[in-house]
């Protein structure tokens, strides 16, 4: 995932670069994972550069907490929710630690 300096060195979030956005869209679906996919990708229908970096974050995520993009939590707002918003809501009440594993 990371090399010595750091650098990341995980693949497979090249959705941004594989679409034409000039055509306009080519599909009827979303091409991606669910729980990996930003919210503006799965709004619009169009992967960006922001878009890889918020999966690659989502990543990230489930190497610091032990969980899965898929697994389901309860946060103060509703009774279980995925794991993005579920880290959101610990750092909205300064509880972001607890989410560590």
């Amino acid at each position: 995932m990371l090399d010595s300096s750091f650098n990341v060195k995980l693949g497979d979030f090249g959705l941004a670069r594989l679409m034409d956005h000039e055509l306009g869209p080519q599909t009827t679906g979303l091409a991606g994972t669910f729980g990996y996919l930003a919210p503006e990708h799965v709004s619009t229908g169009r992967a960006s550069k922001e878009s890889d970096v918020y999966s690659f974050g989502v990543v990230a995520l489930e190497i610091a907490t032990g969980r899965k993009s898929a697994d389901r939590m309860p946060t103060d707002k509703k009774p279980e929710t995925g794991l993005v918003e579920w880290v959101w809501d610990l750092y909205g009440l300064g509880e972001l630690s607890s989410a560590v594993d």
